[in-house]
């Protein structure tokens, strides 16, 4: 008896008119931009670029910490000596190539005008 009330009271609730605070006025585009064309790829590139620079980081930091405890750990063992020096240096060129795709990123901001890195984003009210 509880299940069939309960039922009935929320479908009776689902089916009473909602009341909607609509404000009257004109409703601009939020997706068009005022400024250079297709800045909305280049802000959702900007903030892939940046989320890649920040996970690139914490997994260079993290690559470093452990093969600096390897190498310090190989009691003079030559081949996880070398292990450990391998992979050090695998995190420095990764970081390298991490550094020099933000550099790529500025060069285009500043041959074409189009800012990668920072974009503007321009909204319905500006």
């Amino acid at each position: 008896m509880k299940t069939k009330l309960y039922f009935l009271l929320t479908t009776f609730y689902f089916l009473l008119p909602k009341t909607s605070y609509a404000q009257f006025g004109t409703i601009e585009n939020p997706t068009s931009y005022g400024s250079t064309q297709g800045e909305g790829f280049f802000a959702f590139l900007s903030n892939v670029l940046k989320f890649a620079g920040v996970i690139a980081g914490i997994y260079f930091v993290i690559q470093i910490i452990m093969a600096g405890f390897a190498y310090i750990s190989a009691n003079g063992d030559m081949k996880k000596t070398e292990a450990a020096s391998s992979t050090i240096w695998q995190s420095i060129i990764g970081m390298v190539i991490v550094a020099s795709a933000f550099i790529i990123a500025s060069l285009v901001t500043k041959f074409t005008g189009i800012n990668i890195l920072n974009p503007t984003i321009v909204g319905p009210n500006d």
